[in-house]
């Protein structure tokens, strides 16, 4: 498989036309020179969608084996790894606009085997933006208006991991189970005080324990420390069934950043998330009205895993010292993105509605008078 790097050192894809460097186009199958328009298809490589071994894996990596040499470009301000253009030097990072410069060192990681190529163009992604710059309520107008217009839209490969596996749960819990009884109250109705009675609901409660199996596929965990990862969990789902193998072709004209996230720790992130399904699976298999879940004890098999390339348009925007970042899913359009608040108008807004209030209650109360 080639260097997912090729183009940082050095290597471009050329127009067979006038030599200039191709680019891929979003939504096409196709590297486009944006010079004399000449246009090549990508070819289509077997098979890079295929599971790996987990185990086998960790093995490998501490030997050092299976694995590529990668020298990045590191941001000087919040320390994300991307690649640079054939022939720069230095460049402005695509997450926080910090100094991008040459890492310096280089490193060995595991190679993308698949990803999803960009399908939303440059011009839709600016469009999804501004569409979603209107739809922020409360934001700073110069926030509004100089976030447009000055954040710089640069499109990047996101790494991930996906994993598969297995899980045999035992568990310890409850069963709850409903019952009603009659309870004898005093009320007070026309100033005297009268006997009634109603149905209150209880909970007889019952040991519970047993085993519970569940299947995981394709559970994605972000291997990037360069995003936000609140908004970039928030730009699923993806379409993880369209994933095509790895070719350097999908990298031209974009930025690719290397994960951040080893791939043990990797796994660890994806734990809760497959937790949150087993849970509902002893609920399940507790059954009764209601559950509790005391304690479990997790046995993880046929673990497997891709390491894998997910397209994002993002745009970051410097505004009274802090990064705000906007991100755009290039394969559904999805906006996710950080903005400030005004608080000039977030007060004027409490005013008002304060003021709504005691008018609603003046009008009522002399209606009730």
């Amino acid at each position: 498989m080639s260097n997912p790097s090729a183009e940082q050192a050095g290597r471009r894809l050329a127009c067979s036309g006038c030599g200039a460097g191709l680019r891929f186009e979003p939504g096409t199958e196709s590297l486009t020179c944006p010079y004399c328009g000449a246009s090549t298809p990508v070819p289509r490589l077997a098979g890079g969608t295929e599971e790996l071994d987990f185990g086998a894996w960790l093995g490998r990596l501490a030997a050092g084996a299976d694995s590529y040499e990668v020298l990045d470009a590191r941001c000087t301000s919040c320390g994300a790894e991307t690649t640079l253009d054939p022939g720069v030097v230095s460049d402005e990072c695509p997450f926080c606009r910090g100094a991008l410069v040459p890492a310096g060192a280089s490193k060995r990681l595991i190679r993308p085997t698949a990803l999803l190529p960009f399908h939303v163009t440059r011009e839709q992604a600016e469009a999804a933006l501004e569409r979603w710059m209107r739809g922020i309520w409360l934001a700073p107008n110069d926030f509004k208006r100089n976030a447009t217009r000055e954040g710089k839209l640069v499109g990047v490969y996101v790494p991930c991991w996906t994993f598969d596996c297995r899980a045999t749960t035992r568990y310890t819990g409850a069963r709850g189970e409903w019952y009603w009884e009659t309870e004898t109250y005093t009320a007070t109705e026309d100033g005297r005080q009268v006997t009634r009675t109603r149905q209150v609901r209880k909970t007889r409660w019952y040991a519970a324990s047993g085993t519970v199996h569940d299947a995981f596929d394709d559970v994605l965990v972000l291997a990037s420390d360069g995003l936000p990862r609140k908004q970039a969990d928030a730009l699923q789902p993806w379409d993880l069934p369209a994933l095509v193998a790895f070719s350097d072709e999908y990298l031209a004209g974009f930025r690719t950043e290397s994960y951040r996230v080893p791939l043990d720790q990797g796994f660890e992130l994806a734990k809760p998330v497959m937790d949150e399904a087993i849970h509902d699976t002893i609920r399940r298999d507790i059954g009764g009205d209601e559950q509790q879940v005391h304690g479990t004890e997790t046995r993880w098999d046929d673990v497997t895993f891709k390491h894998v390339l997910l397209p994002v348009w993002i745009s970051a925007y410097r505004y009274r010292d802090r990064v705000y970042r906007r991100l755009v899913n290039a394969r559904t359009g999805e906006v996710q993105g950080e903005r400030p608040w005004s608080w000039i108008k977030v007060a004027l807004l409490v005013i008002v509605l304060l003021a709504v209030v005691l008018v609603l209650a003046a009008v009522f109360g002399e209606g009730g008078g």
